[in-house]
């Protein structure tokens, strides 16, 4: 089980982000995909979003926190909430989650940005936010995984314009970050989680490849941090947090009775079909 300590805090603080491998394990991993792949209910919620070249990135969002699902179950379990709320120094909540989705060859790219330039606009009054990306697939170059400039937490809040139909950082203050701090390509192998606070500016390619890019994102504000109320970006509410071991038990109860109606398809995702495969 991961614990985090006072060299992961202070790598935190310096880079805006830390990377954990194998936070979750390949069973989890396995359980996520394949829910996520035949939820219906959430396929309903998905939209795309185009890059400058008109590609499209897929993706659902919710704040929905209620449901005992394998979603809330990630995103409300203490492996993820403990380290966010000593990373973070503060009561986190949750802000939001989603699921993005690059499929094979036609995954858009996502820009350079920072969270907090779009959540600067819910009146949130302080950057004091953040995110987990957990890899779902194997996330490579080819795919288009997540980049990140290590340290640009610390530049402050970039003015943001919109680029194709998303929103991305001013890209003269993008290069100029860009002359001055590491640009990193986040690879990372299925439950391979990256914590990043919210002014890090972070972007991804599109994928290439003939592999699928599925993440799960975990968006988590401050207690102390005020911001509107909206849908899908709530104020604050308290997080009642969820022992681990629920990932695994609400997962393959939710798993199985989407299998029971998804069909032929189903029968070829199980424990031996591997995330990705």
């Amino acid at each position: 089980m991961f614990r985090l300590t006072d060299e992961h805090e202070h790598r935190f603080r310096e880079d805006g982000y830390l990377m954990v491998e194998g936070l979750y394990d390949p069973e989890e991993m396995e359980l996520l995909l394949n829910v996520g792949r035949f939820d219906g209910e959430k396929a309903s919620l998905v939209r795309a979003a185009e890059d400058t070249e008109g590609r499209e990135s897929k993706l659902w969002l919710t704040s929905d926190t209620d449901r005992e699902d394998i979603y809330n179950a990630i995103c409300r379990g203490r492996r993820m909430v403990d380290t966010l709320e000593r990373l973070m120094g503060d009561e986190v909540y949750l802000y939001h989650y989603k699921m993005m989705v690059k499929e094979p060859r036609v995954g858009g790219a996502w820009e350079w940005h920072q969270d907090y330039g779009y959540w600067y606009h819910n009146q949130a009054l302080y950057p004091d936010m953040a995110s987990c990306y957990i890899a779902v697939d194997r996330a490579h170059r080819g795919n288009g995984c997540l980049q990140v400039i290590r340290g640009s937490h610390r530049l402050g809040r970039i003015e943001h314009g919109r680029y194709g139909t998303q929103v991305g950082a001013d890209p003269k203050r993008v290069e100029l970050a860009l002359e001055h701090l590491d640009h990193v390509y986040c690879e990372m192998s299925p439950g391979t989680a990256l914590f990043f606070h919210a002014n890090v500016l972070h972007r991804s390619d599109p994928n290439e490849s003939d592999d699928p890019r599925w993440s799960l994102i975990c968006c988590y504000n401050t207690r102390h941090n005020p911001c509107q109320d909206r849908p899908g970006h709530p104020s604050y509410r308290p997080l009642g947090k969820w022992d681990d071991g629920r990932i695994k038990e609400v997962g393959r109860r939710q798993w199985a009775e989407l299998a029971a109606t998804a069909g032929p398809e189903a029968a070829t995702a199980g424990p031996e079909a591997g995330p990705g495969a």
